[in-house]
């Protein structure tokens, strides 16, 4: 990510003008740009024929219509829109001000790609959102890789970064069966399938924009896959280097489907390849997490109940919480958990947000998308039950705010702010703290409590009405994803 401009006041207002790199520049934005916010870029739209008889005169179309033309226009964001597949990000809204070719609040899309510049506008800047740009300005190389994962008639090749994991392709063969006495007309069906795939992986994949290819699948035929690439290369008069070779890992999986990537990320075979990026770290922590589930369960919590008591005894060495909770469009749930993060870090602990987009993060989505792992064990937690709304497992849809997107208190700055961004150019987070707190529990009450514990709106019922049958819950041993 490139910062091309930047413009913050006093007040925690001001604006950025910035080039997205690589996909989890995307990402970042994504989670960066929320409801409320301005986007400015350029686009193209339909004009009709009077609205600029000019600019038609000159473009010579003056028989039709309407013309598209392109303008700079600023939208308010009313919704944000990703697809990896896409390689850019849809902001969707109405616009902002008065132009020769719209008119306020009409409604438009802005579609921005790879190495595009756009302007992003906001009332108040989160923390979050200045320490976002700042990792993604220390990436200087791409840290993904590929991967292929195979099964009998089923290929699938996957780019793995540092927060998404998207499909690139899907090979999907019949191959015949083996029966007795007809074993070449098997092997012969395998081989098809092997050069097929490794002439789609060929297409979509460039061995020299990845760190590493890990080549995954049961029993041999991972061997044989890569023992076919290469020959396939060859043919083609595309060789690979010996460089290129020495890229390519082989991983043995339980099946040829997505959530071995999993499987991929534990192995220790891919723990040199990927030793600096943030997958292997989250799917690590996440491992750490799952493992003292079953042996050690006093010093492993998940859900928001028992994570927030954990962290009252200041016990929490590492904080497990989905980008989906933070990134929610309801203003007092987002307050909450940025306020909760802050605490955490106040007192040492670590935080690794996880992506929803990667297998880790939908796996952390199933509990509740909040976990802890503690230093020292807490056996009166485990007494405690759980609230009703966080055995939901929906993957956190999150429910749009019914109020204002900007509550008039929202987001009152904490006394630090956890990025050297902030530290040498946004002076306005450094709050009038004449007498600066020591504690996290001092530093909670420059927050707006009554926001955050702001009671729900009861809706009567009509007592002749029958209520549901509750559904079933789901339990922790079914997110545990077993070898078969």
């Amino acid at each position: 990510m490139k910062i091309l401009e930047r413009k913050l006041e006093e007040d925690g207002s001001g604006f950025v003008r910035l080039i997205c790199e690589t996909q989890d520049d995307m990402w970042q934005m994504l989670n960066i740009v929320r409801k409320g916010d301005r986007v400015e870029a350029w686009t193209s739209r339909k004009i009709k024929k009077g609205v600029s008889h000019e600019m038609v005169a000159n473009l010579k179309r003056k028989k039709q219509q309407c013309v598209r033309l392109p303008c700079e226009l600023e939208i308010v964001v009313t919704d944000v829109g990703f697809d990896p597949l896409f390689k850019g990000i849809r902001f969707e809204g109405f616009t902002a001000t008065t132009t020769k070719f719209v008119d306020e609040g009409w409604g438009h899309t802005l579609e921005i790609g790879l190495n595009q510049p756009f302007k992003l506008t906001k009332r108040r800047w989160l923390p979050i959102d200045a320490q976002r740009i700042e990792s993604s300005l220390e990436v200087c190389t791409e840290d993904s890789m590929a991967a292929i994962v195979l099964h009998e008639g089923v290929a699938q090749i996957y780019i793995v970064e540092r927060n998404i994991t998207f499909t690139k392709a899907t090979i999907n063969m019949q191959v015949a069966r083996k029966r007795s006495g007809f074993g070449s007309g098997h092997e012969k069906s395998v081989q098809e399938f092997l050069e097929t795939a490794a002439k789609s992986f060929m297409r979509h994949i460039k061995v020299d924009d990845v760190k590493a290819v890990i080549v995954a699948g049961r029993g041999f035929i991972h061997n044989n896959f890569r023992k076919t690439l290469f020959n396939v290369a060859d043919q083609m008069d595309q060789p690979y280097s010996n460089a290129q070779k020495e890229k390519f890992v082989l991983v043995n999986v339980s099946n040829g489907y997505k959530h071995s990537i999993n499987e991929i990320l534990k192995n220790p075979d891919t723990a040199a390849a990927l030793a600096h990026t943030a997958a292997k770290e989250e799917v690590k922590a996440l491992d750490k997490f799952m493992g003292m589930v079953m042996d050690d369960p006093s010093r492993a919590f998940y859900g928001y109940k028992h994570v927030a008591m954990a962290n009252e005894h200041v016990a929490i060495d590492t904080l497990l919480i989905s980008d989906a909770l933070i990134r929610s469009d309801n203003v007092h749930e987002r307050k909450k958990y940025m306020a909760f993060v802050d605490d955490v870090k106040l007192n040492n602990g670590k935080v690794l947000v996880f992506s929803s987009l990667h297998p880790s993060g939908k796996q952390l989505n199933m509990m509740t998308g909040i976990a802890a792992i503690l230093r020292y064990p807490l056996v009166e937690l485990e007494d405690e039950d759980m609230d009703d709304d966080e055995w939901k497992s929906n993957n956190l849809k999150l429910e749009l705010a019914s109020d204002d997107i900007y509550h008039e208190d929202e987001l009152i700055c904490p006394r630090k702010f956890y990025s050297k961004v902030a530290e040498k150019e946004c002076s306005f987070y450094q709050c009038n703290f004449v007498n600066s707190p020591e504690s996290a529990t001092e530093i909670a009450k420059y927050f707006d409590e009554k926001s955050y514990d702001k009671p729900a709106k009861k809706v009567e019922r009509d007592p002749d009405t029958e209520e549901p049958a509750p559904r079933p819950h789901m339990t922790l041993a079914d997110c545990i994803i077993k070898k078969h």
